[in-house]
């Protein structure tokens, strides 16, 4: 018999030639947390024309240098530009045209003079026929360049950015509506077992509440995936067959649950697609027996397949070393942060010979307790939401103490 894998080792063979989802254009609402698939160069300058960084009045900096509050200096007012329209006005010498932030600067004037700084009301008011200027500005004063943020043709964003809300911003400010990028996965999700149950619903002896299904869906989400297609099936070979099939039609990777160890009626063992995948065992607990393939979808994709193990706590363990790897590849993203330096708040056992995944609560201290008392259970599904993190115990260790080192991996969300 073949050793187990280490966790690193089984990663490996689920990303060897994976490759990015094929880009698609998409409206920038749609782009939020996905990786562009092309540089993007400005459209159009930024600001797109020179315009008043104030509400106030377009004037000759000149015109108003000796300016005091005890010395005004009164200019003719020739008219108004609000933000949102464009006017022919001229600022001549002695003149002065009122002007709201973001509007365009009138042709002539060089500099604007804040509303703060003059006899005028602050707020709504009836376009004056002067204004005293109760303050100098200096020449180019409250005034925003057209281009100084960027020119036109110049590059926005590289090709391989994380498209964060600030991106789309300056995607949209510098002309662009829609972005190449590769899309968010699509997951299907298959739980297996003929003692699961829809959550909520009445149970007969021997059966349990589908937590699995609902479980994968929220944690696909929170990797930014979309999941497309939740079910579940019996332990009968072709009931899973079938709902492959039908999720191979719809998905850009299979997540399946169940049915990959040592028993008589492990589905997905005893499936016609198991001829198609590799098993193996991973020396990580929880979370032993795993499975992976690569399978062909009806429209000829290429859709890789994660068969995780039954028990809720393993799929939980399994999902954010194996499938947030995989996702991440598939939308091109940067990969999700490793495990960071942490500290035993308690004693906990840990098995001889895998490395151990253990939920654990950060305490204020920023210790790690396990957030069972039970300690690692793969079955310990009911106290699974006090867990934080993920504290990662060496293979060789068997005893964890107060005050020992320890890796956690933050489980946090990740859209």
């Amino acid at each position: 018999m073949s050793r187990p894998l280490n966790v690193e080792e089984y990663r490996e063979q689920l990303l060897a030639g994976l490759e990015p989802l094929p880009p698609r254009q998409l409206p920038l609402a749609e782009c939020l947390g996905l990786v562009s698939a092309a540089s993007i160069s400005a459209h159009i300058d930024v600001p797109v024309f020179t315009n008043s960084a104030m509400d106030g009045f377009a004037v000759h900096a000149a015109d108003v240098a000796s300016a005091h509050p005890d010395r005004p200096v009164v200019l003719e007012v020739t008219g108004e530009v609000p933000a949102g329209s464009y006017s022919d006005l001229w600022v001549g010498d002695g003149q002065a045209v009122r002007v709201m932030t973001g509007a365009p600067l009138p042709a002539g004037a060089d500099a604007v003079v804040p509303v703060e700084q003059t006899d005028q009301p602050v707020g709504a008011a009836p376009l004056p026929a002067q204004v005293a200027i109760t303050g100098s500005v200096a020449e180019g004063a409250h005034i925003r360049l057209s281009g100084e943020d960027l020119r036109e043709g110049a590059e926005v964003l590289a090709s391989g950015t994380l498209l964060t809300a600030a991106a789309l911003a300056s995607a949209a400010a510098t002309g662009h509506g829609t972005l190449s990028v590769h899309p968010r996965p699509r997951v299907a999700i298959i739980a297996t077992g003929a003692e699961l149950v829809e959550a909520g619903q009445p149970l007969d002896r021997g059966q349990i509440p589908d937590s699995n299904s609902v479980l994968l869906r929220g944690l696909a989400v929170d990797a930014g995936a979309d999941p497309v297609f939740v079910t579940r099936c019996s332990d009968e070979a072709a009931d899973l067959d079938a709902a492959i099939g039908e999720a191979l039609q719809h998905a850009d990777v299979v997540v399946t649950t169940g049915g990959v160890s040592a028993g008589t009626h492990d589905v997905v063992k005893n499936s016609v697609t198991a001829s198609q995948l590799s098993f193996t065992k991973v020396a990580m607990q929880p979370g032993k027996p795993q499975a992976h393939g690569r399978l062909t979808s009806p429209d000829g994709r290429t859709v890789p397949l994660l068969a995780l193990p039954g028990n809720p706590v393993s799929v939980f363990v399994s999902w954010f070393n194996f499938v947030v790897p995989v996702l991440d590849r598939l939308a091109a993203r940067p990969a999700t942060p490793g495990p960071r330096p942490g500290m035993a708040g308690a004693d906990w056992s840990s098995p001889e010979g895998r490395r151990q995944y253990i939920p654990v609560k950060v305490l204020d201290d920023g210790s790690v307790v396990p957030a069972h008392q039970l300690g690692s259970g793969s079955h310990l599904i009911g106290s699974l939401s006090l867990a934080d993190a993920l504290a990662i115990i060496p293979a060789e260790v068997t005893q964890v103490h107060a005050g020992d080192e320890v890796q956690v991996l933050e489980i946090g969300a990740r859209r």
